[in-house]
């Protein structure tokens, strides 16, 4: 099912290459936030809690 998502690169993933990409079709479909490395697609993915994600995003936001 990955191969199908639409990915989209983080806004917060604008550090020299270091970025991260996010389904958010899929997130508002089922509630899961599928996460990964722009630079490996066809790598693993994580899978977030709706909350974890937003921590993920908190932690980009002051750390990034």
């Amino acid at each position: 099912m990955t191969e199908s998502l639409r990915w989209v690169k983080s806004s917060y993933s604008n550090n020299g290459g270091q970025c991260i990409e996010w389904a958010p079709e899929h997130a508002a479909a089922t509630g899961e936030f599928r996460v990964r490395d722009s630079k490996d697609p066809h790598g693993p993915h994580l899978t977030l809690t709706r909350g974890a994600f937003a921590g993920l995003v908190e932690f980009a936001q002051h750390h990034g």
